[in-house]
């Protein structure tokens, strides 16, 4: 939904639904990171019977979407609509923690997403990036290749490895993004280094289809493109 196509009655209801504090909250909420109904509760200190009637009035304006986790099926994913607040900018995205050395990607496997989402990370922004699984598999998908190789894109890293493999460690002046549920739902219980966003992006190796892994990466495009300028880079890691 975009303003452009927006019929008058479709934009009033958005600014109905956005004219009250909680769900401004909600929305600054997950501007930059995907949330289950229970983080966003625990984040922003709301009573589940209060947040379940803000949600519905967001669902039903079109400003974000839900759909169930590919990990824990009990659980459920909350999704900004991607043009809904075209022209809005939220108050705290959750960006505003200083410059960022490097954005670390994770899925399970290291096969599909998470090297995508590096990839295109490259080509937009001046902060490194890279990937790493929580179970690397021993090779990287061909699927993943292909699509790579239709957008004209190179695949930096082909060997799936472990966070633990990565050339620096993981610091606190990294940026980790979950692009995987099951990763996302594994890291959190870590309490030492949770993901700093989470971007709830379907398996395409699941599928294994050209058109799974079109859309794994035209959703990823997207997210980088949105997440990228916001960043403030900083000094790389150490050698």
């Amino acid at each position: 939904m975009t303003a452009v196509h927006m019929t008058v009655e479709q934009r009033a209801r958005v600014h109905a639904a956005l004219a009250d504090p909680h769900r401004l909250r909600i929305v600054d909420a997950l501007f930059a990171s995907d949330l289950s109904p229970a983080e966003l509760g625990d984040r922003l200190g709301l009573a589940s019977n209060l947040l379940a009637h803000h949600l519905r009035t967001l669902e039903t304006a079109g400003v974000l979407t839900r759909h169930r986790s590919s990990g824990d099926r009990r659980r459920t994913y909350l999704t900004l609509a991607a043009s809904a607040l075209t022209d809005l900018t939220p108050v705290d995205s959750g960006l505003d923690r200083g410059a960022v050395t490097r954005v670390v990607f994770v899925c399970t496997a290291n096969t599909a997403r998470s090297q995508l989402a590096a990839s295109l990370w490259t080509l937009a922004s001046p902060v490194p990036a890279t990937s790493a699984g929580t179970h690397p598999a021993d090779r990287i998908a061909p699927g993943a290749l292909d699509v790579a190789r239709r957008h004209g894109m190179p695949l930096e890293q082909a060997r799936p490895r472990s966070l633990d493999q990565l050339d620096q460690p993981v610091t606190d002046t990294d940026y980790l993004v979950t692009v995987c549920d099951h990763a996302h739902e594994e890291l959190a219980l870590d309490r030492t280094r949770p993901a700093d966003a989470h971007w709830s992006v379907p398996d395409p190796v699941a599928a294994d289809t050209p058109a799974a892994f079109d859309v794994a990466y035209d959703d990823l495009a997207g997210r980088v493109a949105h997440l990228s300028p916001r960043l403030i880079p900083g000094l790389e890691p150490a050698s």
